[in-house]
């Protein structure tokens, strides 16, 4: 559903995607992560044929872009970070609308809109305006809304950012039936857990390059130990040089807490008995640890 090839594109000089390729298959979701500035919106915006590479093929839903590029997006719908709502309509009447765009005509948009409130769970919000709605309800109407010409391949950026657990929740549900029901889903989110439970494979790019790429219980398995413990409180840094390192494969300070990384976390807990003003929390390794193994704990903006 999606193919890049070797994709490069610059601004004033400066390389920000360099060489990235990787495919996704039909019915697969995708997730796309980096740190801020990594490339991951140009990338998709080359994708999408709304920015020109330099150089690179890439094919979209069967059609080269950017040469097919319009007939390419006829094909895709789009879940843009921020809600870009009209507040000057109804629920119902921004579904409707929106069809226009692709060419839909307001009678088969009008026998649509019930199919895509349920979805959203808004049956009961069709003539509402946007202003009486919460942010959640806002997001599942953003995400409605790029289902209006039946996508195949539906991208999707950052689509739970700001809301609460409950929302995020409902959101993943939705997008587990859209993956289910054979939708192609390409996510970019900065929310481990997030791609961690929803993604078949994740790309991670950093610096305008693709630098791991894999399923993520198979990432987490060749990159992390198996076991993390967090270890914080009075003395911390001190545990952490002296004795952490004789029960952990690595060690990492960062402020108040030592993150030891071990292929067995029994010792390091029994060490820590004795150690009462440090706690411990103990866990399994996961998709956040190799995000910051591979990108680092430096702050991006």
């Amino acid at each position: 559903m999606l193919q890049v090839r070797d994709l490069h594109k610059s601004y004033s000089g400066t390389e920000v995607v360099r060489g990235v390729s990787f495919g996704v298959a039909a019915g697969e979701c995708y997730g796309l992560l980096g740190p801020n500035g990594a490339g991951k919106t140009t990338t998709l915006r080359c994708c999408l044929g709304l920015t020109a590479s330099d150089a690179g093929t890439i094919t979209l839903a069967g059609l080269p872009v950017p040469a097919a590029a319009r007939a390419a997006r006829a094909r895709t719908g789009v879940c843009p970070q921020f809600d870009n709502l009209d507040p000057d309509f109804t629920v119902a009447e921004n579904l409707v609308v929106y069809g226009r765009y692709f060419g839909i005509a307001r009678r088969v948009m009008l026998e649509r809109v019930p199919r895509l409130l349920e979805f959203a769970g808004l049956e009961d919000k069709a003539a509402s305006r946007l202003d009486t709605l919460s942010g959640g309800m806002k997001r599942r109407l953003t995400l409605a809304r790029a289902l209006v010409n039946d996508p195949q391949i539906i991208f999707l950026d950052e689509p739970t950012t700001g809301l609460d657990p409950q929302a995020r929740h409902l959101i993943w549900d939705r997008l587990k039936g859209l993956a289910a029901s054979g939708r192609t889903l390409i996510l970019t989110t900065h929310f481990m857990d997030e791609a961690e439970r929803l993604c078949d494979r994740v790309g991670i790019m950093d610096r305008g390059s693709l630098i791991a790429e894999s399923a993520p219980r198979a990432l987490i398995g060749a990159q992390i130990e198996p076991h993390v413990v967090e270890i914080f409180g009075d003395g911390v840094r001190e545990f952490a040089r002296d004795a952490a390192p004789r029960y952990a494969q690595r060690v990492e300070v960062t402020g108040e807490t030592a993150f030891c990384y071990c292929r067995d976390a029994a010792p390091l807990l029994e060490a820590l008995q004795g150690q009462t003003a440090l706690r411990a929390l103990s866990r399994a390794a996961n998709l956040e640890d190799v995000f910051i193994k591979l990108t680092g704990r430096d702050i991006r903006d």
